[in-house]
């Protein structure tokens, strides 16, 4: 059988791909949690300081910036890419899988930094460009905002961008091709938490005590009128419940039962509606059995909205490269969420998917103890950014 030809990539990148991936799979095989990230910001660092980069290090706590100033323009843009892993074992079975038993690298964030990293070593030998460039190597994603923390600690007060962009690998898109929506991209993302407190008692004699059970069950039930009654039928929310937990014992009624549920919305108005039919139907559930509810409701993540003229420029830069082929046709929104939203609720910018495979190439999905990023992508995610750094920071435009 013949090898795949390759996907596009720029020449001077392809030139670098064997170091790439041997990069990657470093990563890959030494995972860091949230905040963890040690020795990936090590490495990340050590590389953009070799490369004539002005590294800044310390926003939240791991977090890596490096600037590039080439030129007299006053314009500033920052490029993203993640580093955290999760609290995942892997089953790969990869020469490079995981060498730390219970984290693995299960959504490519081992491909996002080697990607930028890519481009940041092209970016700095040919300096193609006039103005501020800031690469972003930012922790804790996955469900730890690293965004929002390197953003509190003042991070567009030292690296102000009047643009950023994200990107991220999507098994089951084709391998290198791009999807761009504009407005709303990915959903917000809120967990609930929900302690039923009833009065425990002997499993035989249920009239003396108050089941917590009974009483979360019917909310659980409930819960399914929200977005089917409540929602307007041309907007999109969900609500699931994730875990119930109650007890122990067969014989035994206990004295509280707890739920934690996810909560998607598209719109800030969906949200908020969401957020207060859970609460308000806890209540009266609960209270319809002689329980009460306790109703914890956390604002994690919010919705990722794509702005306009950057998600124009986005689709006209895969197009210019790489043809109409290039960019995915009637891209959809994503129900999963991304804390690069804190960065676009400040600085106007886009995120883009760039397709990691469909099937055995490169299709098994994020967050799966089997999922590896697909390597061949490497050259082609890391020309995106030489491309959107050179065309945004266009020497020719200023």
């Amino acid at each position: 059988m013949n090898a795949p030809l390759p996907l596009p990539a720029l020449d001077e990148i392809r030139e670098h791909e064997n170091e790439m991936v041997a990069l990657r799979r470093q990563i890959h095989a030494n995972p860091e949690l949230a905040y963890e990230e040690h020795a990936t910001a090590d490495l990340v660092a050590e590389r953009l300081q070799r490369w004539g980069y002005e590294v800044h290090r310390g926003l939240g706590g791991t977090g890596v910036v490096g600037t590039l100033r080439v030129g007299n323009s006053p314009r500033h843009v920052g490029l993203r890419a993640d580093m955290d892993a999760l609290p995942i074992a892997e089953t790969s079975n990869k020469p490079w899988a995981s060498k730390v038993f219970g984290k693995m690298h299960a959504c490519g964030h081992d491909g996002h930094t080697a990607m930028l990293l890519a481009a940041a070593r092209h970016l700095a030998a040919t300096r193609r460009f006039d103005g501020h460039l800031h690469l972003v190597f930012q922790p804790a994603e996955e469900g730890q905002a690293g965004a929002k923390r390197m953003l509190d600690d003042g991070f567009l007060k030292l690296f102000p961008c009047e643009a950023m962009f994200g990107m991220h690998n999507m098994p089951g898109l084709p391998e290198g091709r791009f999807s761009i929506v504009p407005g709303p991209a990915l959903a917000s993302s809120d967990t609930c938490l929900i302690t039923v407190r009833g009065k425990g008692g002997h499993g035989a004699m249920p009239h003396v005590a108050v089941d917590p059970v009974v009483a979360a069950s019917s909310i659980v039930m409930a819960l399914q009128t929200v977005v089917s009654r409540n929602v307007p039928p041309l907007e999109m929310g969900v609500v699931t419940v994730g875990a119930f937990l109650a007890g122990d014992a067969p014989n035994v009624i206990p004295g509280e039962a707890k739920l934690r549920l996810t909560v998607r919305a598209y719109k800030p108005a969906v949200r908020d509606l969401l957020q207060q039919r859970i609460t308000e139907i806890a209540n009266t559930q609960a209270a319809v059995y002689g329980a009460s509810a306790e109703v914890e409701y956390q604002r994690r993540y919010p919705m990722l909205y794509n702005h306009p003229q950057q998600s124009a420029f986005c689709q006209r830069v895969v197009t210019d490269w790489l043809g109409a082929e290039g960019l995915l046709a009637n891209a959809e929104p994503v129900t999963g969420s991304e804390d690069f939203a804190f960065f676009l609720e400040q600085v106007p910018g886009c995120y883009v998917f760039i397709g990691n495979g469909v099937g055995s190439e490169g299709g098994c999905m994020v967050h799966n103890p089997g999922y590896d990023f697909n390597d061949r992508v490497l050259p082609t995610g890391a020309s995106y950014w030489v491309r959107i750094a050179e065309t945004y920071l266009d020497r020719q435009a200023t």
